[in-house]
């Protein structure tokens, strides 16, 4: 007889999308808002919460219809074929290399304050080539260290809320919006940066009880529930703090607290403590699931190589593991500002998230019960970021 297994309610599965989306991302969007928005920037997040919302809930869809491994290959290749659903996935792939080579260059930053000795850059090599080593020889997160994790990144973000909203100061909302509400919308390609990772909750279709009904709800709920933590994390940041204390879009949120709270440095290197183990973890797990990504698009290749290098056992986690880490090298590498690392993350995974989407479209059925009016403010948000992101990415370049 076989072995039966167990459901997880609505609750279970709205913590663990909780889980996927709360990452080390975070601590780096308030310096940012401040030095491109200003208070402003609390717009950006609304705006970005309600873009995620009509994205995730499309992509619940399409996990509902098409409940196959394979993710944004699978979705894409709907409507656009074998090659479409290959540019898909390797476009995710390619935005989380590049989210990676951030994360290591705030873990450079973050570990100068603990060995203030060695430069942020050569840390955050060190950080690096550290957790690809770790990952070869296969050792990986356990359940523990799960929790661990999602402690170290929810702590700092209560623990900021509540220390700034203790000097809450409307005169410090005002000018509103001194770089004009352009640049609210234009935010929005780095905003999005810290909700990556909702599309996660949609491969729970196999173990949610009654998931038609419970995942939809259940990754509504995680992106409402991130949306408020996030929300009165930034404000709480934006209404305590001058914008003068804002020196440049790349400061730790300590080098702000230390100016707002200076008797209480010890809770300060706590949080600091706690956002540099948010940051390692989150690259220590990203990496695995990375390699893991990878060998799937290997596997789907139509390629002749592709298929001797998997049956002569070239193609394993371990040797993807070496391999993934060449291209986050050579982001942090390439990439000395840190808005071009925002930009270009936005850019690639929003355009998976969007070639994905596209195929509800294509159903007759979503037509007849209304379900593409989501899937449209969906790709009408995701373009919008998308357009944002490339503008960007020419004004930085040029």
């Amino acid at each position: 007889m076989a072995e039966t297994i167990r459901k997880i309610g609505v609750s279970t599965a709205t913590i663990v999308g909780m889980n996927a989306m709360i990452g080390a991302g975070i601590f780096s969007i308030p310096a940012t808002l401040a030095a491109h928005v200003g208070p402003a920037g609390i717009l950006a997040l609304v705006f970005v919460i309600l873009s995620i919302w009509f994205m995730g809930t499309s992509i619940a869809r399409l996990a509902y219809l098409f409940p196959e491994e394979g993710s944004f290959y699978t979705y894409a290749k709907q409507w656009s074929g074998h090659t479409g659903g290959m540019f898909a996935v390797t476009s995710y792939l390619i935005g989380l290399l590049i989210a990676m080579g951030l994360l290591c260059k705030l873990a450079g930053i973050y570990l100068h304050t603990f060995i203030p000795f060695i430069a942020p850059y050569t840390l955050g090599i060190i950080t690096l080539v550290s957790l690809i080593l770790i990952n070869m020889f296969g050792v990986r997160m356990s359940q523990a260290g799960q929790h661990i994790l999602i402690v170290c990144t929810v702590f700092p973000l209560l623990a900021t809320t509540i220390m700034c909203l203790s000097k809450a100061s409307l005169a410090n909302i005002l000018p509103f919006a001194p770089y004009g509400f352009t640049s609210v919308m234009k935010a929005t390609r780095i905003v999005i940066f810290s909700f990556f990772g909702f599309e996660c909750a949609t491969s729970l279709f196999n173990i949610v009880e009654n998931p038609a009904k419970n995942v939809p709800r259940a990754l509504a709920y995680s992106i409402l529930l991130v949306g408020i933590i996030y929300t009165l994390f930034i404000g709480s940041i934006i209404i305590s703090t001058p914008s003068e204390y804002f020196i440049n879009s790349s400061m730790r949120i300590s080098e702000v607290l230390i100016k707002l709270f200076p008797e209480h440095r010890w809770i300060i290197t706590l949080i600091d403590f706690s956002i540099l183990s948010a940051i390692v973890g989150t690259i220590h797990s990203m990496i695995w699931s990375s390699s893991n990504l990878f060998t799937d698009i290997i596997s789907k290749m139509h390629s002749i190589t592709a298929k001797k290098l998997i049956s002569g056992g070239y193609i394993n986690n371990q040797n993807m593991v070496l391999f993934i880490g060449f291209p986050i090298l050579l982001s942090y590498i390439l990439l000395e500002n840190i808005d071009l690392f925002f930009y270009l993350t936005a850019l690639f995974i929003v355009f998976a998230f969007v070639m994905s989407i596209i195929t509800l479209l294509t159903l007759k059925e979503e037509w007849k019960n209304q379900q593409n009016i989501q899937t449209i403010f969906g790709i009408i948000t995701a373009t919008a970021i998308f357009v944002f992101a490339f503008e960007g990415i020419i004004c930085e370049l040029i």
